[in-house]
């Protein structure tokens, strides 16, 4: 615990991995596809995004070819991995209760 709180969060390399990491958004148009009836959402993803770049530019061609709603794949046009937040927000004030 000590050392742990010597740690300081470097906002700037965060935000830079980030931006390079836009596979990070499969998680939810995966299950959104899968909502609106998409069949093997994960198996189309993983085809295009594992043990491959999968750049930003690459992302928005992927979703808008979706037939998806338009305010839905609005919403996926405008998602970031920095805005993606997914459950780690609450993963992170929850994590207390694992440290003893």
């Amino acid at each position: 615990m000590k050392g742990l709180k010597k740690l300081e969060v470097n906002s700037e390399i965060i935000e830079k991995d980030l931006d390079l990491h836009w596979e990070l958004l499969a998680e939810p148009l995966q299950t959104v596809m899968r909502f609106h009836g998409y069949n093997n959402p994960y198996e189309l993803l993983k085809d295009l995004t594992r043990g491959k770049k999968f750049t930003k530019e690459a992302y928005l061609e992927f979703v808008h070819q979706l037939n998806l709603p338009i305010e839905v794949k609005q919403q996926f046009l405008e998602l970031t991995p920095k805005s993606y937040l997914g459950n780690a927000k609450e993963m992170a004030l929850n994590i207390k209760q694992f440290i003893k």
